[in-house]
């Protein structure tokens, strides 16, 4: 008999369950660069959709999605400065 699988959650339609979907995938704080480079990589795709279904809350999830961006680029600054430092 094959076990069940836990069913992957169903993608996020508003900005609340965004803000709960992106706690959920959150990386512990000491996780490697590229984990979190993964995560807001991640929250910045999620938010930039909920923005186009949750009309209500679309400049609020755009703000979140932009931020999420800005953040991307912070760490691929800081991974390339790292990666300059080791040589």
């Amino acid at each position: 008999m094959a076990v069940a699988q836990p069913a992957e959650p169903d993608p996020p339609r508003t900005l609340a369950e965004a803000h709960e979907a992106v706690a959920r995938i959150r990386p512990p704080q000491k996780a490697p660069l590229t984990d979190w480079l993964a995560f807001h990589q991640r929250s910045a795709a999620m938010y930039a959709e909920v923005a186009e279904i949750d009309r209500g809350h679309h400049h609020e999830a755009l703000f979140m999605a932009e931020r999420e961006r800005h953040r991307v680029t912070e760490i691929k600054t800081e991974m390339a400065s790292s990666t300059i430092g080791e040589k």
